[in-house]
């Protein structure tokens, strides 16, 4: 079973190989367009103290980057 997911996996990267770093790059523009919303929204509150969605953005653009090179 984790077999065949890592196969579709890798099969799905092989035919769009810059996926993961335009979804990086759509995550860090969400991170800033977050910081222009207003502060008095809990979540959004939350997020920009924590820049969860910059971290997840920036995780993927590496990993995106190193499996583009490898696939």
């Amino acid at each position: 079973m984790i077999f065949r997911l890592l196969r579709r996996t890798s099969d799905f990267l092989a035919r769009w190989p810059g996926l993961p770093v335009l979804i990086a790059v759509g995550l860090i523009v969400l991170n800033f367009l977050f910081r222009l919303l207003p502060a008095e929204w809990p979540v959004v509150n939350w997020l920009v103290r924590t820049d969860l969605v910059l971290h997840l953005g920036l995780i993927i653009g590496f990993l995106g980057l190193l499996l583009g090179d490898v696939l």
